[in-house]
C-alpha cells in the first residue's frame, strides 16, 4: 500500500535547540512548485533563480508549526504552515513593505538555528496577516506582529542549504530597511 511506513526511528541526540534566526520571504510564483527539483521532500534544484527578501528575528516571540489534518470521513490529509514573529521599531518603510506582503500570498522559508531551511506555502503560499502593536509600558514592544499561514498537500519542504543565495537559488536581496 502507498501509505504504509518502511522505517522506524531511533531516539534523537540532544544536540538541537529551538527558534528561529531569518526568515526569507519570496513573492508567490505558481510555477515554483511544479519546476523544483524535490529529491526525498528536500528542494535540491531550481529551474530559475528566486529572489528572496531577509527579514532578522531575534528574541523568544518567533515561532513555525506544523499540524498535519485528517479526515477519515472524506479521505483527506493536509498539513497547515503557521507562523508568528514579531519585528522591533515602526517605521515607515517597514509598514509599506508589510502592507504589500499583507496583499501577496509569498513563500515564506524558515530558517532555524540548527542551520535548516524549510518552505512553508511551497504549491499554494501563505496567507500573512500584519498588526501593529505599541504596548502601554515602556518595556512594551513597539513593532509589528506578523503571522502566517499556508495549507499544503504535504509538510514543508526541506530546503538544501547551498541554494540559499546562490546565483541558481534562492538569491538574497541586498535591498533591506534599517530602521
Amino acid at each position: 500500500m502507498a501509505c504504509d511506513i518502511a522505517t522506524g526511528r531511533v531516539e534523537a541526540c540532544k544536540e538541537s535547540v529551538g527558534g528561529l534566526r531569518n526568515l526569507f520571504i519570496a513573492n508567490f510564483d505558481s510555477t515554483l512548485y511544479s519546476t523544483a527539483t524535490l529529491t526525498a521532500d528536500e528542494i535540491t534544484a531550481l529551474a530559475a533563480p528566486v529572489d528572496v527578501y531577509k527579514f532578522e528575528l531575534r528574541g523568544d516571540n518567533n515561532t513555525f508549526e506544523e499540524t498535519n489534518e485528517n479526515s477519515r470521513d472524506n479521505g483527506t490529509s493536509f498539513w497547515t504552515q503557521t507562523g508568528a514573529f514579531s519585528l522591533k521599531k515602526q517605521d515607515l518603510a517597514t509598514q509599506s513593505a508589510l502592507t504589500l506582503l499583507s496583499y501577496g500570498r509569498p513563500h515564506i522559508i524558515v530558517e532555524d538555528y540548527n542551520g535548516n531551511f524549510r518552505m512553508a506555502g511551497f504549491e499554494n503560499g501563505c496567507e500573512v496577516t500584519v498588526n501593529t502593536s505599541t504596548g502601554g509600558a515602556m518595556g512594551d514592544l513597539s513593532g509589528y506582529n506578523i503571522t502566517f499561514e499556508g495549507k499544503e498537500r504535504t509538510p514543508s519542504s526541506f530546503i538544501d542549504s547551498t541554494l540559499m543565495d546562490d546565483v541558481a537559488g534562492f538569491v538574497i536581496s541586498a535591498t533591506v530597511i534599517d530602521p
